[in-house]
């Protein structure tokens, strides 16, 4: 596997070595010793998996503590664009977001710590998209970014009309009035 940083540092790319021949191929998709190496000790504690139409946009989500996730996500079937947005305080890249394709194709994974908000839109007729959480899901703890925010004028890659949207994620409150926990 290479782990390649993102020009947010705590954000991670991971390559996985691709085996094929004529049969398929085979990949390691998590690896302990090789992902403590690189990015330091995670126990992750459930998987999930979602399956998405062109445009459905999910996001921009985080919980906040003591329920906040570090995220390892990847798209199994079909291509979407994930999006990160660093929310801790007095951190050098507040604000800031990046995004990366996640493919069948391309096999990419993306670590997201915990104290950034997370989204994804599908850019392909349709998509499955796997990660896995470093602590539970607490309803009564989520929080978010609306996906449109004009401060983090995020390119989503798809027509603002073109956007499907759950109910809850269409009335996030923006980055200006995010009272986010998270301090670097």
């Amino acid at each position: 596997m290479i782990f390649k940083k993102t020009e947010i540092p705590e954000v991670v790319v991971i390559e996985p070595k691709v085996f094929g021949d004529q049969r398929g191929y085979f990949f390691e998709s998590f690896n302990q010793k090789e992902f403590e190496n690189n990015i330091g000790h995670i126990n992750f504690v459930q998987d999930n998996e979602s399956k998405s139409t062109y445009g459905v946009l999910r996001g921009l989500h985080f919980q906040q503590p003591p329920f906040a996730q570090a995220k390892l996500v990847r798209c199994i079937q079909g291509k979407v664009l994930d999006v990160v947005v660093d929310t801790r305080k007095k951190s050098p890249t507040y604000g800031k977001h990046v995004t990366v394709e996640l493919s069948e194709e391309n096999k990419k994974q993306l670590f997201i710590p915990r104290g950034f908000a997370h989204g994804f839109v599908t850019l392909s007729k349709d998509a499955i998209f796997a990660y896995k959480v470093d602590n539970w899901y607490a309803p009564e703890y989520d929080s978010g970014i609306i996906w449109n925010d004009t401060t983090l004028n995020i390119d989503w890659k798809i027509a603002p009309e073109e956007a499907i949207l759950s109910s809850k994620d269409k009335l996030l409150s923006t980055f200006k009035d995010l009272d986010t926990p998270f301090i670097y």
